[in-house]
């Protein structure tokens, strides 16, 4: 069969579910490309992550959608989710880069988030390493929460053991840190680590986590100890985002805004991501009561 491929997010991030079909079809001795609008194809996969609002549908009608831009409930077969993916669909953006998940779902159920409603509120481990990675030099890992998993420990120790610089893309859960886990996290190749402090309610077993880490951690890289994601616009006041900001930056780390719904966010919350996120205005000028945003 000819098999036809759409990654309506385009090209900028690789689609795993992409990837696993496009090596399911192959296994089969069928033929697979990037869909041409121009020629027939037997099946059409179309798949996107985001929702209308970042990535615009195209103008096809294909054989099967899925993804998160296009619901919660659609999952890959088996047969298919456990395939290794087809690197070969994005070349340069692969080149010595594995990509996967270890493990699936997280307990928190952050209202901002969609895993939790779409793969659980529980952390499960749902492969090992080698169903994703082959000696590449670097892994992308997209586990939500992978401290979560009870059996995180092995599945960190298969990280210290390919020697492969990890990525954990979004990021560890700091509350869940411990001087057992760290240890191994210690051992893991990281070019960066990052973490995250959403809600203010949050304060006493983020901090706890972020001054264990401090207390154990051997890896400071741009000398910090790692970056941690500060949610605004949420359900925090400016002077909460401020003291979290100050808080984590007099503790060693290195403050990231993150903005929900930016768009419509008012516009000091825009200037505090301006002012925070660039790290050279941030360091020269450090309240940021003293910044003048007419300045840059």
């Amino acid at each position: 069969m000819k098999i036809g491929l759409i990654d309506v997010d385009g090209h900028n991030f690789p689609n795993l579910a992409l990837m696993k079909i496009s090596a399911y079809h192959k296994t089969k001795g069928d033929d697979v490309e990037w869909c041409n609008l121009f020629k027939e194809y037997d099946i059409v996969y179309q798949s996107k992550v985001f929702d209308d609002t970042y990535s615009q549908d195209i103008q096809y009608m294909p054989n099967a959608k899925g993804g998160t831009g296009y619901g919660l409930d659609n999952k890959l077969p088996d047969e298919i989710e456990h395939q290794y993916p087809d690197y070969s669909l994005y070349p340069i953006l692969t080149k010595d880069t594995a990509y996967g998940y270890l493990t699936r779902g997280c307990p928190r159920g952050c209202h901002f988030c969609i895993v939790a409603e779409k793969e659980g509120r529980c952390s499960k481990k749902v492969a090992d390493l080698s169903e994703f990675w082959s000696d590449q030099k670097c892994i992308k890992l997209l586990d939500p929460n992978i401290l979560a998993c009870k059996e995180h420990l092995p599945l960190l120790q298969q990280l210290v053991d390919s020697k492969a610089y990890i990525d954990f893309t979004q990021g560890l859960d700091a509350r869940l840190l411990t001087a057992e886990n760290i240890a191994l996290i210690n051992q893991i190749r990281l070019k960066e680590i990052h973490f995250a402090w959403d809600y203010m309610k949050e304060e006493k077993p983020v901090l706890k986590g972020l001054s264990l880490y401090k207390k154990y951690a051997k890896h400071k890289p741009h000398g910090h100890y790692g970056s941690v994601y500060v949610l605004c616009n949420y359900d925090t006041t400016m002077d909460e985002n401020l003291y979290r900001i100050y808080t984590l930056r007099d503790m060693g780390y290195d403050p990231y805004v993150m903005i929900y719904d930016k768009p419509n966010a008012p516009q000091e919350v825009k200037y505090l991501q301006r002012w925070c996120n660039n790290k050279r205005i941030f360091r020269k000028i450090k309240r940021f009561e003293d910044y003048d945003h007419t300045k840059g």
